[in-house]
């Protein structure tokens, strides 16, 4: 079988494209990184917002938090092993 034409035949020009690509993909991670961090963070101040309007709420009408509710709901978006 023929060799196909787009394979490396140099290993210096294989590593050094290797380098390259994982050079990009990790430029690409931390962008991501980033942007998660981002997400995080507003759907934190939204789940803040909606805590304290739903007590406001249930404070204008004369009402206590749901049980088992009294601090809010609060989901855990963090997912372990992320760095």
């Amino acid at each position: 079988m023929p060799q196909s034409t787009d394979r490396q035949s140099d290993p210096a020009a294989a590593t050094a494209t290797l380098a390259a690509e994982a050079a990009l993909l990790e430029g690409r991670l931390s962008l991501l990184r980033e942007a998660i961090e981002t997400v995080d963070a507003r759907i934190h101040a939204v789940s803040e917002t909606l805590r304290r309007l739903q007590l406001s709420v249930a404070g204008s009408r004369g009402h206590e938090a749901p049980a088992g509710r009294e601090g809010g709901a609060r989901l855990d978006h963090s997912t372990p092993g992320r760095a």
